[in-house]
């Protein structure tokens, strides 16, 4: 009876060790994407900053709006390709808003191939769809000793800059291979589960991981809207707002558009 049992506890020991090894090339993540709607708001109009009397009917619209604005996305992974795109609806009860308070990023697609370090990415800007085709985001991540568990992995913290002043936030977990994450985050040494813009006031969390197999079709790139380079995308933004009458406005939105 002695051996049985100290033969099952070593059975169970091994199979714990064995779990802790377990490491997943593909799957599908679902992210729920948090933007704190009245902060936002209240950066970009700032009473001081009001020379016409907009920010007491700003105010009046922001007293009816929820404080946070929640939406899920889904992220397709196998091997070295990631799709990420819209995942389910969430039903908001009362006013939404009006159009111009809309996050510009609110249905991105982005497709990845880590290998060729090539992207396409499906990007609604205002009336317009653009399909950008363009390398990697290169950024130079700062990894920490600070970790957080995230949909049941343990993930490792890491801080990055881009647009030369926007502070980024991640965690990743080595035991997904994939080195992607939600939007065009990428280069860390796993898969992004947890992402904080604190200057967005916009966070993208992993609420689930779910190791199946992504059908053929799932992983190609998006084919609709008019061709350009992120490049493009940027001189063509900055034509749009130079004449912006609110400037904050317009730098959120092509923060936001630029993910």
């Amino acid at each position: 009876m002695k051996k049985y049992l100290l033969l099952t506890l070593l059975l169970a020991a091994a199979i714990s060790m064995y779990a802790q090894d377990i490491f997943i090339v593909k799957g599908q993540i679902e992210f729920e994407k948090r933007v704190h709607f009245i902060a936002n708001i209240d950066d970009i109009y700032k009473k001081d900053d009001d020379n016409g009397g907009g920010f007491d009917f700003i105010n009046s619209i922001k007293k009816q709006l929820p404080e946070w604005k929640t939406s899920y996305f889904n992220l397709y992974f196998d091997g070295n390709k990631t799709l990420y795109e819209p995942g389910r609806e969430v039903t908001i009860a009362g006013p939404k808003g009006p159009d111009w308070f809309n996050d510009p990023a609110q249905d991105n697609v982005v497709y990845c191939n880590l290998d060729s370090k090539q992207s396409v990415s499906q990007k609604s800007v205002f009336d317009s769809k653009f399909l950008l085709a363009d390398s990697l985001r290169k950024a130079k991540w700062k990894i920490t000793n600070d970790s957080r568990d995230i949909a049941g992995f343990n993930c490792r913290k890491a801080t990055t800059i881009i647009n030369d002043s926007v502070f980024v936030v991640a965690f990743y977990t080595d035991q997904i291979l994939t080195t992607g994450g939600p939007e065009s985050f990428n280069g860390l040494p796993g898969m992004i589960l947890g992402l904080a813009i604190p200057r967005l006031h916009t966070t993208w969390f992993a609420t689930k991981v779910e190791m199946t197999t992504p059908s053929a079709g799932t992983l190609t790139p998006p084919v609709k809207g008019k061709k350009a380079t992120n490049a493009d995308l940027g001189v063509k933004l900055q034509s749009v707002f130079k004449d912006a009458w609110n400037k904050k406005y317009a730098q959120h939105a092509q923060w936001m558009i630029e993910l």
